[in-house]
């Protein structure tokens, strides 16, 4: 095995969409999935590309009611190119022309997709195929493909259409496809005489402008001729000319892309007609290209001694630099929960920088901070959110998009009983701690002092004046009530018509945890124009904070020990995969709320972020009695009562059981590693990679990097990290 090679062998059109993801090729700009340059979406296929931050906002109607969703746009597919003998079929999926080998190859050392297919056509004539692909890490607004057609057993006239295909909507996930997925208008599509085709559209609502610039040529054969095709949304050049058998055709198509959010352009279709016409020919744009991700690989690489396991840490690091590479510090862009690899939850922002960060940060700071940069930006749209309740300070939303505004959906469709049900999980409150822990750790890295003087402290400041009004004084503790934790299969009690669950233990720990960095970091309440009022509010949470315990271990939230056990071998000899148990049990009629059992580490997850040693002083110092024994039971209690159905779950469960348990480890530690290239969640990964789970993995095996990072992020700003 070739640690630097991700290879399929065949055609398995069940595998296409899981294939199609992790073949995906980007830039941090733009990325496009591994889909077939002549395919187009047909149930099989979807060559999704992608966009960092182009979003549109469009109405629906479900469930007998109009509800708005935000959606990370499928902008036009640059890659249409397919061939044909003159008088032939076009080489398509599904059609005449039989595919009698295929193969994959992505070389992740330099960013290269290259497929190879031998083909015969309805007349038995044999050709064979080498695609190459790239979209450039040097020059975020190009891409390439280098097509070289061999016609193996015939003579004649050839083909070969390139296009650019504006008439894309957004269907890459079945339990969307409800929903309004139209978010291009057209505006323009031609091919000029010079070669150039080009195409124009704008978002639906957020009007934004795209601008796809194509130019196609075949080196070595001046005397093709070229003729225009053109229809509504959709430009292609055609080229003709002589092939023998045995003679290899080569034609390169290089592509720009520009958007009206870019920098220092005038018009994008102006801008994208010259990037195309300036651009260098295949082989230079792919050695410039191999020359920047060497660059990144000599700071991202992270070590195994296993081929295999090597194999998956480069080809998870590699997702994770194409979605987050140093080119989003000149955009405004956060880091999508599932890459820009497909449209799984709609392309928003969650809290999964907490799992990334420990990776990215000490390696690539400036991108770290733009990714901060792009909540501080949003720090209007939160503090609003907050005061619409009544809060002060920042309240991030769960899911965030644009413009900061709470992007997650009203209702949630779930496909095994066909019900649209109620989405509660923007009171996921905690993704505020997230940003802050965030902000932290990039101080802690870089000890830049300016960053906690600054945005950095502004952002840690303001989540901590949101969780000072949310806590309610109850007797000689406080309360915080009516959110939910990062196991989300909890969203209220059995018995309350109200959503929200109370003091749940995560989010009221990271509080203490967030009220002790505040109060013994001056600068932060300095960026924060922090009062003393402020600050001795803060001081009685840091101490004052309640956290429910019952059979000697913490308890998830308030009232947890009382609710159900579930008759887990019943629910596994039924269903055999219970991961997303709540689906299972609301098909039933029944819901998760009733139950001691969790979707992923809630509970676990601040033995995940802060550490044994910074969560036993955050206990001792709220007043609680805690001790090596608590810790060991509260692990094995959690541990029999998740269902682990998100990737995150393995990750938190493999690095706490390797510290806790180590002997326990190992199986966790394998499904991480498997999350994505093995699909272990049910065929998610073909709408999107999991970049949180990825980057988790990536820390486990990363060394003394992500220990600098991550361990005891609740150390003073003088400790050593």
């Amino acid at each position: 095995m070739d640690p630097w090679v991700l290879a399929y062998d065949g055609f398995d059109p069940a595998a296409e969409g899981l294939r199609e993801a992790l073949t995906t090729l980007g830039n941090g700009y733009v990325a496009t999935r591994g889909a077939a340059a002549e395919a187009e979406a047909d149930g099989v296929h979807y060559p999704g590309t992608y966009l960092a931050g182009c979003y549109d906002r469009l109405e629906s109607h479900v469930a007998g009611r109009t509800v708005t969703n935000e959606d990370i746009v499928n902008v036009p597919n640059w890659l249409p190119l397919t061939f044909r003998p003159v008088g032939g079929e076009w080489f398509a999926p599904g059609g005449d022309v039989r595919i009698l080998s295929c193969r994959r190859r992505l070389d992740l050392r330099r960013g290269v997709l290259t497929r190879l297919v031998r083909v015969r056509d309805g007349d038995g004539r044999t050709t064979a195929v080498e695609e190459r692909r790239l979209v450039s890490m040097d020059d975020p607004h190009l891409a390439a493909l280098s097509v070289t057609v061999t016609p193996e057993d015939w003579d004649g006239l050839l083909e070969i259409r390139a296009a650019l295909d504006g008439r894309v909507v957004n269907a890459g996930v079945a339990r969307y496809r409800e929903l309004n997925g139209r978010h291009l208008v057209p505006l323009a599509a031609h091919s000029s005489a010079d070669g150039i085709v080009e195409l124009l559209a704008r978002t639906a609502t957020s009007r934004v402008e795209i601008a796809l610039a194509a130019r196609t040529t075949a080196p070595g054969h001046p005397g093709a001729r070229r003729a225009a095709l053109t229809r509504r949304a959709w430009a292609a050049d055609v080229l003709t000319l002589h092939a023998h058998a045995g003679e290899a055709v080569r034609v390169e198509k290089i592509v720009a892309v520009h958007t009206s959010r870019d920098r220092a352009i005038g018009a994008p279709a102006e801008a994208a007609r010259a990037a195309a016409l300036r651009a260098p020919g295949f082989e230079e744009l792919l050695e410039r290209h191999a020359g920047a991700w060497e660059r990144l690989w000599a700071r991202a690489r992270v070590e195994s001694g296993d081929a295999e396991v090597r194999q998956t840490l480069n080809l998870y690091a590699f997702h994770l630099l194409q979605t987050a590479s140093p080119h989003v510090a000149d955009l405004d862009v956060g880091l999508p929960a599932r890459g820009l690899h497909g449209e799984a939850y709609r392309g928003h922002v969650f809290w999964d920088e907490l799992f990334v960060f420990p990776y990215l940060a000490p390696r690539f700071p400036g991108v770290a901070e733009a990714l901060l940069k792009y909540r501080w930006r949003r720090l209007p749209a939160a503090r609003r959110a907050a005061a619409r309740e009544g809060r002060a300070g920042a309240m991030f939303p769960w899911q965030s998009g644009s413009d900061g505004r709470e992007e997650t959906p009203d209702l949630h469709h779930n496909p095994r009983s066909g019900r649209w049900l109620p989405d509660n999980s923007h009171l996921q409150r905690h993704v505020g701690l997230a940003v802050a822990v965030n902000a932290w750790r990039h101080h802690r890295v870089t000890r830049d002092a300016a960053f906690l003087a600054g945005f950095g402290g502004e952002l840690m400041a303001e989540v901590a004046r949101l969780f000072a009004a949310l806590a309610v004084r109850e007797g000689d503790r406080y309360a915080i009530r009516g959110v939910m934790g990062p196991d989300e299969y909890h969203d209220g009690y059995p018995d309350r018509a109200e959503p929200g669950i109370d003091n749940n233990a995560y989010t009221n720990v990271m509080t203490a945890w967030l009220m002790r960095r505040v109060l013994e970091t001056p600068a932060v309440a300095d960026a924060g124009g922090l009062t003393a009022a402020d600050l001795d509010r803060f001081a009685e949470l840091a101490h004052g904070l309640r956290v429910d315990f019952h059979d000697g271990v913490i308890s998830q939230f308030e009232g947890y020990g009382e609710l159900l056990e579930l008759d887990w071998d019943r629910y596994r000899r039924g269903y055999g995969d219970i991961r997303r148990l709540d689906r299972i049990l609301e098909a039933e009629g029944d819901t998760p709320n009733r139950y001691k059992a969790s979707k992923q580490a809630d509970v676990l997850m601040l033995f995940h972020v802060l550490g044994e040693e910074e969560l036993t002083r955050l206990l001792t110092g709220l007043g609680y009695a805690w001790d090596p024994a608590a810790a060991a039971r509260t692990v094995d209690y959690y541990l029999a009562r998740t269902c682990h159905g998100s990737t995150l779950s393995a990750v938190v469960h493999a690095g706490v059981l390797a510290r806790v348990r180590p002997g326990a480890s190992e199986p966790f530690l394998v499904e991480a590693l498997n999350s994505d290239v093995r699909d272990v969640q049910g065929g998610t990964t073909a709408e999107g990679v999991h970049l949180g789970a990825m980057a988790g993995v990536l820390s486990l095996f990363g060394g003394s990097a992500e220990r600098r990072a991550n361990a005891h992020p609740g150390a003073g700003a003088g400790a050593e990290p």
